[in-house]
């Protein structure tokens, strides 16, 4: 895909499919906002054409993109979270249309002047209609950025920032600000304009936390439940790895290690505590009596006996043989 660049400022790129041929318009936008953003799967829309275009500024380690396109669906899959390398926050500024925003089991939508934020570490849906030209102004948000600023066990979700009684309308504005005059700004003027953007979103957010702590934790508690019903349903598998249990429930790579943190453990300490446990079951039934330690050991995920036996001693207080014997 040819990518049309200008050479000052260089913190910008753009794309525009209005020199693509209609057929190919919408795989062309597909991959624009692929390099613009991070891995997304939008869905064509019924028309051939697409007039679409993508403007990427960078902040820092930030960016503004600013899209312009018809009615159609934009969605991250389990498998274009699997394949980022970085996580963010959108935090995205409705310019004109509607967008709503599906992610959790929630909604929010956005109409022209609101501001919502969502997680780019769970699979969400973007369907933007009333058109048919819709404009939004993105703010990739780097995910530390942002967390760093809240309550730590505060778990963000979709979440339509402008509506903040107190700091909404400063949210809107210092986004609107800052999309209409990144490139009149330098870029250590836009990066210091934007954190004012992100401490504005971080008050909102975290007012919102002490109203909605009890929510969080109960969304927290279920996705964990989720999980850890993944692990086990393949326990037994050689090479389990988080990769496998996040593709399974949906979340990133990253978020399972987070909620198993939350419950005192890592994945590798999780699935060997549970192997172990298994096995010590089997060790102890009657009806397992003639079958090999080594098989059952195998039974259970492991590949070597020794490594086994070790690890079983360290959890138990004895090896194998004494613990059946016993």
């Amino acid at each position: 895909m040819q990518q049309i660049e200008r050479a000052i400022p260089s913190r910008q790129s753009a794309w525009n499919t209005a020199g693509v041929r209609s057929t190919e318009q919408f795989a062309y936008y597909r991959e624009a906002i692929c390099q613009a953003f991070m891995n997304l799967t939008p869905e064509p829309a019924a028309a051939a054409g697409f007039p679409a275009s993508v403007e990427h500024i960078r902040l820092g380690d930030a960016a503004i993109n600013r899209v312009s396109f018809p009615e159609h669906v934009v969605r991250r899959s389990a498998a274009d979270i699997s394949a980022s390398d970085r996580s963010c926050f959108y935090l995205n500024l409705k310019l004109a249309g509607r967008c709503r925003i599906l992610q959790d089991d929630r909604e929010i939508s956005l109409s022209s002047g609101q501001v919502g934020i969502f997680d780019s570490d769970r699979q969400f849906a973007l369907l933007h209609d009333r058109g048919p030209q819709l404009r939004v102004a993105s703010f990739w948000v780097p995910a530390e950025l942002l967390r760093e600023r809240l309550p730590a066990s505060f778990d963000v979700g979709a979440t339509r920032v402008s509506d903040d009684p107190f700091v909404g309308h400063l949210i809107v504005e210092t986004a609107r600000t800052l999309s209409d005059g990144a490139l009149r700004m330098t870029e250590d003027e836009g990066v210091r304009l934007f954190r004012v953007l992100i401490e504005l979103v971080a008050v909102s957010l975290s007012r919102l936390s002490r109203a909605g702590a009890a929510e969080s934790e109960s969304l927290a508690d279920a996705t964990t439940l989720a999980l850890k019903r993944a692990i086990h349903r393949r326990l037994r598998e050689p090479g389990l790895a988080v990769a496998d249990v996040a593709g399974a429930v949906g979340i990133s790579e990253r978020y399972v290690h987070k909620l198993l943190a939350r419950s005192g453990s890592s994945f590798t300490e999780y699935v060997m505590a549970h192997r172990l446990d298994g096995a010590a079951r089997d060790l102890a039934d009657p009806a397992m009596a003639d079958r090999a330690i080594g098989a059952i050991a195998f039974d259970w995920g492991f590949s070597d006996l020794s490594h086994f036996t070790r690890r079983f001693k360290q959890r138990l207080g004895c090896r194998p043989r004494d613990w059946r014997a016993r």
